[in-house]
């Protein structure tokens, strides 16, 4: 289906144009009739499915159709878990916002709070936050959501996963008129939170799943290894840096003092790596992902912190140094590559410490999943098998006890001779004396 044929303003249509959007998603085709008819929605689509088209286009759709509610409230609010996803999104929308009168500002934490009060004191007309910071600013009143048209939730499960329950409670009850239109977004609708924030927040919406978060990627190719150690680790990503063919790479860790380590190893090769972490300042952050988009860097080392909204069409490989712990971000994780038609590669190195993980991936993606090896690095770890689960009862008395022990049979009761012989008992051979015969003397 072509943009035209969903009933978009020409002024977008004219942008998309300039960008060369020409065919809609799946996502998009089905999301954005539910929108423009101002209904709540509640959605969920992979990774790289162009969801974020899927509720930018009908919210200016919207506000180019319709008269603002307030002059100073913003028309519409969409709100990133991660400072990063915020930044993806904020572009975008700037993007659609090309030859039209609307103003947008980005509001995340990490940045100097009082520049962006100044930045809402012009009533910008959409924001894009992070949750916490949004309602930092609305407990100091630096900012009103009275008259707010729309509201869209970008990534809810993993909001909600970061703990941000009570800033979405406090947002929604700023913005709770009964004209208020609200698009959530999860990766899977199966997130028993998302189900329960998504009643107590939108009114009878329209369910949408396109695609499962767990169906696989046929842009993605995807291989494992079997690591014994660290060092085996190191050894095989060393190997499969020498010898890809890559871009730019991401390198997936599981502390910040991981991504520092590989970092200074990397750069030691003289292989140009970055790292990124979240314990960088939001300027750094910037500065770090402008550097690796640019492709001044060709390595990014990180944590999943960079998991969501990195659209980088030159990523060509994904690698899992340590494998996530939670299911979906390995989805996420290894949806940073294979972007934009282009082919991509994730490569996940599994040790002992990542076996559980692993084991939670494998069943999640309902794949068996079998293992590659690399010339001269295969290592001797096989697996972890299941331990055999215990039974309540008897505790284990040993080997000896685990034997077949042979059926008891009754004994049966022996058939006793009871007969009797002029009136003497002589069953079972009774011992009855003879009297002795008198001998002819004692006659005498």
């Amino acid at each position: 289906m072509q943009f035209k044929e969903l009933g978009l303003d020409n002024r977008l249509l004219k942008n998309l144009d300039h960008f060369a959007f020409k065919k809609a998603t799946d996502i998009q085709r089905q999301a954005i009739p539910v929108a423009l008819a101002n209904k709540d929605l509640l959605a969920s689509s992979k990774t790289g499915s162009g969801k974020t088209l899927a509720f930018v286009l009908p919210m200016l759709h919207k506000a180019l159709k319709s008269k603002a509610f307030s002059a100073r409230d913003p028309r519409g609010v969409i709100l990133a878990p991660t400072r990063e996803l915020a930044k993806q999104v904020y572009g975008e929308l700037r993007a659609m916002l090309g030859g039209l009168s609307y103003t947008a500002t980005l509001i995340v934490g990490g940045e100097n709070f009082n520049d962006q009060v100044k930045a809402l004191r012009k009533y910008p007309r959409f924001i894009v936050a992070t949750p916490g910071r949004l309602a930092d600013h609305l407990d100091h009143r630096s900012l009103y959501l009275d008259g707010l048209d729309t509201l869209v939730l970008d990534e809810a499960d993993r909001m909600l996963d970061l703990g941000f329950v009570k800033e979405l409670h406090s947002i929604h009850k700023a913005a709770n008129h009964r004209r208020r239109q609200t698009l959530m977004f999860s990766a899977t609708l199966d997130h028993a939170e998302v189900n329960d924030i998504a009643m107590q927040m939108l009114e009878d919406p329209k369910r949408i799943a396109v695609g499962a978060a767990n169906q696989q990627h046929t842009d993605i190719d995807q291989r494992f290894y079997l690591c014994d150690h660290l060092d085996h680790k190191q050894a095989l990503l060393d190997r499969i840096l020498d010898d890809a063919d890559y871009r730019q790479v991401m390198i997936f860790t599981a502390t910040r003092s991981d991504t520092e380590r590989l970092t200074e190893l990397l750069n030691q090769r003289k292989l140009k790596a970055v790292a990124l972490s979240g314990e960088l300042s939001q300027s750094q952050r910037n500065a770090i992902m402008s550097q690796f988009e640019r492709a001044v860097h060709k390595i990014l080392v990180t944590t999943d912190i960079a998991s969501r909204g990195i659209d980088i069409p030159n990523v060509s490989h994904v690698i899992n140094f340590d494998m996530p712990k939670h299911t979906e971000e390995y989805v996420h994780r290894v949806g940073r590559t294979g972007r934009a038609g282009n082919r991509g590669e994730a490569l996940s190195l599994v040790g002992p410490k990542d076996w559980a993980s692993f084991k939670r991936i494998e069943t999640y993606l309902q794949q068996d999943i079998q293992f590659d090896t690399l010339e001269g690095l295969k290592g001797k770890f096989k697996g972890i098998k299941p331990r055999k689960p215990k039974f309540a009862g008897k505790p284990n008395k040993g080997k000896a006890a685990q034997k077949a022990q042979p059926k008891k049979v009754a004994r049966k009761p022996v058939k006793r001779d009871k007969s009797f012989y002029q009136h003497v008992a002589v069953g079972d051979n009774v011992f009855v004396p003879k009297k002795r015969p008198q001998s002819d003397d004692s006659a005498d």
